[in-house]
């Protein structure tokens, strides 16, 4: 990303900023946490401030402060200050030099300078936007400030009298992904699908679940992602009808499915891709029969992607695909439309169809404005994963399908004639995931 694509956004968050007055924003960077006594969980930064700063360091706070016609919305950071004797513990820092002059700030200040410059970067604004809730100890320090400021009867300056969560305009600015987004998750998307081919091509029986995703884990860096998107999910068997199953020690018995959930994040942009194949290489006739009703599901809603529809009615798609299948199969009782209506469906079919997804797995913005579902729009990228699950206590159909659990996930990034699949490249079809399990 370069210098100009970060001032451009702070530039569209200022003038959204003062469409309403003479505001100030004020930005944390994520903090470190302990993992156990001094060894520390693993940074990351938080979206927000790294969306408009580039900066990828604790310890930091950014201040906006809109313009005026005559001048420029002012960027102020303050940082870690250079330290030799910590930089040989914890690596180089950008410091008050390299705010300025790396990262663009218009003036720079050592973080322990942040309670004497920020009522001056307050003054003369009626609008703060401030985060309140997420950290206390920083809501503490921004509150403090504003009280002492108010508490000056006499003073010649305005103090802000609303605080507005930053989020509502930034998430709007965030939900549209610039070219330059979309290139890194493209890139994601690329490295994701080389751990999900691999897995395909080594998940056998015999083979543990943890080792499927150690193999995940050294693709993904090998390639260059900084880390997994969110944690892995590797189930098989029946471990694959647990939504949110993390990777244990189970070995994956013969004439399984694997279902494996994972994403690579690389830049700061994440993937999110799910995909389902049989360790012994071909699917049986009741896995090929569910996992071709999950795949018509997402072929019915990827033809529904397009500018101008909405989350929900892709997942109505959805919905009806898979619950004509079940009825058909047996599983759910019919009428179709009164097992919708009934939702009857949700036995096997639990979660919705569609999240965002950017810079994080589930990535902001509104799904409802107005009260009204939101239509898509060009640039915004959402995730499209059907699935279905069927409990090992399922006994229907004579337990034909029991213990049976599926899911199949894009990442689609809407464009002006209908939608773009990031991650078509990973096998998919029966044929196609049946082949790559050949390899």
């Amino acid at each position: 990303m370069s210098l100009s694509l970060y001032a451009a956004r702070r530039r569209a968050f200022a003038e959204a900023m003062a469409a309403k007055g003479r505001a100030v924003a004020v930005l944390f960077a994520a903090r470190t946490f302990l993992r156990n006594n001094d060894v520390e969980h693993d940074y990351r930064q938080d979206s927000d401030f790294f969306w408009l700063t580039g900066l990828d360091e604790p310890d930091s706070v950014l201040v906006l402060r809109t313009g005026t016609e005559e001048t420029a919305a002012s960027y102020t950071l303050f940082v870690r200050p250079r330290d030799k004797e910590r930089e040989i513990w914890d690596g180089p820092r950008t410091g008050v030099e390299g705010a300025v002059g790396t990262h663009g700030a218009d003036a720079a200040y050592e973080i322990g300078r942040f309670a004497e410059e920020l009522p001056k970067l307050l003054e003369d604004r009626d609008r703060l936007h401030y985060r309140l809730g997420k950290d206390r100890a920083a809501d503490d320090r921004v509150l403090g400030t504003l009280d002492r400021m108010r508490g000056r009867g006499r003073a010649t300056t305005t103090t802000p009298s609303e605080i507005v969560d930053p989020s509502v305009i930034l998430h709007e600015l965030r939900l549209r992904k610039s070219a330059e987004e979309i290139a890194l998750m493209r890139r994601a998307a690329e490295i994701t699908a080389e751990g999900h081919a691999t897995l395909m091509a080594t998940g056998r029986p015999g083979v543990a679940e943890y080792e499927l995703d150690a193999t995940l884990l050294s693709t993904f860096r090998r390639h260059g992602s900084e880390r997994v998107a969110y944690a892995s999910i590797v189930g098989s068997g029946p471990n694959a009808c647990i939504l949110h199953y993390r990777a244990g020690n189970r070995r994956i018995g013969a004439g399984e499915l694997v279902l494996v959930d994972a994403g690579s994040e690389y830049g700061y942009y994440a993937s999110d891709v799910t995909r389902t194949f049989p360790a012994d290489g071909t699917f049986s006739e009741p896995q090929r029969e569910l996992y071709q009703l999950v795949l018509d599901a997402q072929e019915a809603a990827l033809a529904a992607t397009k500018p101008g529809a909405t989350i929900d009615g892709i997942h109505k798609e959805t919905v009806r695909v898979l619950t004509e299948g079940l009825v058909r199969l047996g599983l759910v009782e019919g009428p179709v439309d009164d097992a919708i209506v009934e939702e009857r469906y949700k036995a096997y079919y639990m979660h919705r169809t569609s999240h965002w997804l950017g810079m994080d797995v589930h990535d902001v913005g509104l799904y409802y404005v107005d009260g009204h579902a939101r239509p898509l729009e060009p640039g915004m990228v959402i995730t499209i994963e059907p699935g279905l699950y069927v409990s090992p206590e399922d006994r229907k159909c004579a337990g034909r399908y029991a213990g049976i659990g599926i899911r199949i996930e894009d990442d689609i990034l809407v464009t002006e004639g209908g939608y773009d699949n990031l991650t078509k490249a990973i096998p998919k079809t029966v044929a196609e995931v049946e082949a790559a399990c050949a390899k």
